[in-house]
C-alpha cells in the first residue's frame, strides 16, 4: 500500500512539474504574433471601442490654426522616419493634465496643458517621437496584453464583454505606466526618430528632469506617472543622443519664428474659457 502510495505522489509530482514547465513555455510565447492579431483585427476593434468612449468626454481643440503647429511637428517626425503620416490619427485635447499617450487604431492624444508645459518646439517633438516609438513598435498592444490578457482583449472585440470591461481599458491606457523595457525602447527609438529629423534629442531629456521637479505644474501631472524613472532616462537619453550625434548638435526649427510663443498663448486663451 505504501508502495502504491509513493508512485501516485511520483505521478502527482511529475504532473505538476510537467504543467509548470508547460505554462511557463506558454507565457513566453507572444501570442499576438502567433495568431495574426497585432495591430490587425484586435487592435482595430479596440480602437474603435476606445474611441466611442473617450470621445464622448474629450474636448478637443478643432481650431485648424491650433492644430497646424502639432501636426507640422508630427509630420516632420513622421517623414524623416518614414512612417506613413495618415495612418496616425493625431488629437489634440484641451485638458489640464500634462499628459499625452498612444492607444489602439494607432491614436496618438495630446494635451493642451502639455504643450504649454514644453519651453520649446524640441521638448515637445521628443514627447511626441516618444509616443510615435509607442505606436510603431507595438506596444500598446504589448501593454494590454500584459494587464488585462490576451483572452480578455479577444471577448472585448467580439462584444463579450460590457463596457466596463472598455472603461478598464481606456483607463490602463492612459493612466498606467509601460514596464521598463517599453519604456527604454521607446526612449532609445525617439532619439533616433529626432535625429533622423534633424532635431535636438536632448532636449527631450532635459524636459522630462525639469517636468519630475518643476511644483509649479499641476498635481496630476500623468505624464510623469506614466513614465517613471525620469532622471534616469534623461541621463540616458543625453548619453545616446550625443553618441548618436557624433558631437554635431541639430539645430533644426520647425515652426516659424514666433508661432510657437503665439501658439502657447492661443492654447492658454482655451484652457481659461
Amino acid at each position: 500500500m505504501q508502495t502504491g502510495l509513493r508512485k501516485t505522489l511520483s505521478q502527482a509530482t511529475v504532473s505538476v512539474a510537467v504543467f509548470a514547465v508547460v505554462l511557463f513555455g506558454f507565457s513566453r510565447v507572444d501570442w499576438l504574433n502567433v495568431f495574426g492579431l497585432k495591430e490587425t483585427v484586435v487592435e482595430d476593434k479596440l480602437g474603435e471601442l476606445w474611441w466611442d468612449i473617450y470621445s464622448s468626454d474629450a474636448r478637443f481643440v478643432d481650431e485648424p490654426a491650433l492644430v497646424a503647429p502639432l501636426d507640422t511637428l508630427l509630420t516632420v517626425l513622421c517623414r524623416a522616419n518614414d512612417i506613413d503620416r495618415s495612418s496616425v490619427r493625431l488629437h489634440l485635447v484641451q485638458d489640464e493634465e500634462v499628459n499625452a499617450f498612444a492607444c489602439p487604431g494607432r491614436h496618438l492624444v495630446v494635451h493642451t496643458s502639455l504643450v504649454d508645459s514644453c519651453r520649446n518646439e524640441a521638448e515637445l517633438c521628443g514627447v511626441l517621437a516618444h509616443e510615435l516609438a509607442h505606436l510603431t513598435q507595438g506596444h500598446v498592444m504589448q501593454k494590454l496584453a500584459k494587464e488585462v490578457g490576451l483572452s480578455a482583449l479577444v471577448a472585448i472585440t467580439s462584444g463579450s464583454t460590457g463596457t466596463e470591461t472598455v472603461g478598464e481599458v481606456a483607463r490602463i491606457l492612459s493612466s498606467t505606466a509601460y514596464d521598463r523595457t517599453l519604456e527604454s525602447e521607446a526612449d532609445a527609438l525617439a532619439v533616433r526618430y529626432l535625429l533622423r529629423a534633424g532635431l535636438d534629442a536632448s532636449a527631450f531629456g532635459e524636459f522630462l528632469l525639469r517636468l519630475a521637479g518643476d511644483d509649479d505644474l499641476p498635481a496630476l501631472t500623468e505624464w510623469i506617472s506614466t513614465h517613471p524613472n525620469s532622471e534616469a532616462r534623461a541621463r540616458r537619453i543625453g548619453e545616446w543622443a550625443a553618441a548618436e550625434a557624433s558631437g554635431a548638435v541639430p539645430a533644426r526649427v520647425c515652426l516659424p519664428p514666433g508661432s510657437w510663443e503665439r501658439w502657447q498663448t492661443e492654447l492658454r486663451r482655451c484652457l481659461q474659457e
